[in-house]
């Protein structure tokens, strides 16, 4: 479901399931891959990809939390808490972290890519992309935080309310893409940028800790109103 290597200082996590749609079994093997790279020491960096070419994530496993009990997706009482909580953790991750976002990201796929630090888009095929309001869903106040915290104000109005489907082109020129490139170069990309940033990744106290301080204490991410806050803290508030 989801694989993790290491080549040099950087670990490689892999999503390997098929259109990776979450839900709370997708969230825990996340969780679990996150946790094995938080084992190491030293200078390290994440770079995060998929192993389908038309899709990096598919969103929320919809079929699965309409459907009847369980499923193959585990709980879905704890779905939201866990994966909120999840992406807490990622968006404040100690180590440098790059998103390979090789294909479709759709809602709770977009989410991932932006908890990343660093964004990179194959030039070619693929959309990030809100839809909740293209399928009757609200979007979660912890959500708009996040896009929020990520995006100049007019790129994150026409994601949340217009829906707008972001090309890599178009992401890159909206400044939430650093980098675009052919989806034979893009993984190389991803990697050659991690092994650059992985030193910084030494001390990793500190790393993570300027992740929460660099925007100053009214929109810093563990505020009250800060992203990671809201997304650890869904439903307190």
């Amino acid at each position: 479901m989801i694989e993790l290597d290491r080549k040099n200082d950087v670990f490689i996590l892999t999503m390997a399931a098929g259109e990776n749609r979450w839900n709370t079994n997708f969230v825990r093997a996340f969780d679990a891959r996150l946790d094995e790279v938080l084992t190491s020491s030293g200078p390290g960096a994440l770079v995060t990809t998929s192993s389908d070419p038309k899709f990096f994530s598919n969103g929320l496993d919809i079929d699965w939390r309409r459907g009847e009990g369980p499923g193959d997706g585990g709980d879905k009482s704890v779905f939201g808490e866990e994966f909120m909580h999840m992406m807490a953790r990622l968006i404040t991750f100690p180590l440098p972290t790059i998103c390979a976002v090789n294909g479709h990201g759709f809602g709770a796929g977009f989410m991932l890519a932006l908890c990343h630090d660093v964004r990179m888009m194959r030039a070619d095929r693929g959309y990030l992309c809100a839809n909740e309001i293209q399928i009757g869903l609200s979007i979660p106040d912890e959500e708009l935080t996040l896009f929020r915290h990520k995006m100049s104000a007019s790129a994150f109005f026409d994601t949340v309310q217009l829906a707008h489907r972001w090309t890599g082109p178009t992401a890159q020129a909206a400044g939430f893409v650093h980098a675009i490139a052919a989806e034979e170069d893009l993984l190389p990309m991803a990697l050659k940028k991690a092994q650059q940033l992985a030193p910084l990744g030494t001390d990793r106290a500190l790393f993570s800790q300027s992740k929460e301080r660099i925007f100053g204490e009214r929109p810093s991410i563990n505020g009250g109103n800060g992203a990671a806050h809201l997304l650890r803290n869904r439903g307190k508030h």
